[in-house]
């Protein structure tokens, strides 16, 4: 296989062209087209596509809110394909097109790559539309000709230019070299089925709340209202087809809460008692907060360096009707928040890399870096020395991490066996590899053989989780 060269640049310059200058319908696929070329573009220069589209759509005339849903959808689907695309765009074009033509360029040939998004666009749609949104901007109305020539020679032989991308990791993968690298090494055996399954959109998938029904009674709820759904955990249900959140039956009441599968397992293997006193570090955006609080009555501090996510715990408490003391601070140094009374369960749900949920964040591969792991090793680390002194004597503490390295996983377990002779391991999930609906295509071309063997379990074929991992220690 060939490697394709990165996908990240230099930030835009000042002067940029905003929404003001483009005659767009906004409720037409070239608009929608152009908003998600810059939040591509915003995500190459570093930033979070959350908080690229958020400043997108900040932008946007008030007309256009209606277009957001189609700007989100192309962006994801941009990302999740932008290895191909790039590799397209390298190949199509003889000089490498202007930054915002490129990522044009880039949405519309992941759209027409994607055979998923067929019965939203033909193929002439998106060509047209493509066409359209470049000529929209007067710094770039004179690549109109090459957006046109570009898209439509890729149409002429889609399958055979997608046939060859297989040749090259990046497009065959769509992940960096070095992911591709570090997931093969890891899970020899499965690193195919963990990179196909990153490439999926996840499923919407509901917490119930055990406080205010059942999950056998909540499906009754569900069916009633027309909609279908599974049971696929204690509390947890799936959606046949996903729906916005005002749409959910229940959801603005607190009867139920957006969290994936494999994250409600936290809280229900924390373990927690009536009458407990539990830490939640680094508990932002509040998910396994609300989880602990519907599962017993305890005493529960919520703790989160960051004041502006720690008031979105504050918000889904509000909604679930539950109270915690959220508390502003660094987990890593409890002096500055701790009030000297242990907790009898502690959660060490710690920044990561997030590989393990890039099928719900698909920028992450892109914007991850190989010297990112040990930086966040050493941070996990530093956070587990500082709270594992917090914890009472014969209490538990649940790590977890949303991460498929086993830099972050179960050599982190097995290094704080090691720095804690008072650490007595107890039984846990261990690793949860990201599983998907077997939908989406993988390579046929091989790398070499891995060697790297972590012990992963999985939680059923029809649970559909992202990808986690969980120890769980006592202390002695």
């Amino acid at each position: 296989m060939t490697r394709s060269a990165p996908v990240h640049r230099k930030p835009p310059k000042a002067g940029t062209p905003r929404f003001a200058t483009l005659r767009l319908a906004p409720d037409s696929l070239a608009f929608a087209l152009d908003c998600a070329a810059l939040a591509v573009g915003a995500v190459r220069a570093g930033m979070a596509l959350p908080a690229a589209l958020a400043a997108v759509q900040a932008s946007m005339p008030a007309a256009a809110a209606l277009a957001r849903g189609a700007i989100q959808d192309i962006a994801y689907r941009t990302l999740r394909r932008l290895g191909t695309a790039d590799w397209l765009v390298a190949q199509l074009v003889r000089k490498a097109p202007p930054a915002h033509v490129g990522d044009v360029l880039a949405c519309a040939l992941a759209l027409a790559a994607d055979d998923a998004q067929a019965a939203a666009y033909s193929a002439f749609t998106v060509v047209d539309q493509a066409v359209t949104a470049i000529g929209a901007r007067r710094d770039c109305a004179f690549a109109k000709g090459l957006v046109n020539a570009v898209l439509r020679n890729f149409l002429r032989e889609r399958e055979a230019w997608l046939e060859k991308a297989q040749a090259d990791v990046v497009a065959a993968w769509n992940y960096p070299v070095w992911w591709v690298e570090a997931v093969q090494r890891a899970w020899p055996d499965d690193w195919r089925r963990v990179l196909a399954a990153g490439n999926e959109p996840g499923p919407l998938t509901l917490r119930v709340n055990a406080r205010r029904t059942s999950v056998a009674e909540y499906l009754h709820t569900l069916d009633a209202n027309g909609m279908a759904a599974t049971a696929i955990g204690p509390h947890a249900v799936r959606l046949a087809s996903p729906l916005p959140v005002d749409r959910i039956p229940g959801f603005a009441q607190g009867v139920v809460s957006v969290q994936d599968a494999g994250a409600q397992l936290a809280a229900e293997r924390l373990n927690v008692r009536d009458g407990m006193r539990v830490l939640d570090a680094c508990a932002a955006p509040g998910g396994k907060t609300g989880h602990i609080l519907e599962l017993a009555d305890v005493e529960l501090v919520a703790l989160e360096s960051d004041a502006a996510r720690a008031a979105r715990i504050e918000e889904n408490l509000s909604r679930l009707a539950l109270t915690a003391k959220v508390t502003v601070g660094d987990a890593g140094a409890p002096a500055q928040w701790y009030d000297g009374k242990p907790f009898d369960r502690i959660l060490a749900d710690v920044p990561c890399s997030a590989s393990g949920i890039v099928r719900r964040h698909p920028d992450v591969r892109w914007l991850r870096r190989p010297s990112d792991i040990p930086a966040l090793v050493a941070e996990q680390r530093r956070i587990l020395d500082a709270l594992w002194p917090l914890l009472a004597s014969g209490g538990e503490l649940l790590y977890v991490t949303c991460s498929i390295f086993p830099e972050e996983c179960e050599e982190q377990a097995h290094w704080f066996e090691r720095a804690h002779e008072d650490a007595v391991r107890l039984d846990a999930p261990h690793q949860l590899l990201p599983t998907g609906s077997g939908s989406a295509a993988e390579p046929s071309a091989p790398l070499s053989p891995g060697t790297h063997t972590a012990k992963s379990e999985r939680c059923g074929a029809d649970m559909d989780h992202d990808g986690f991992y969980y120890a769980r220690f006592q202390k002695r």
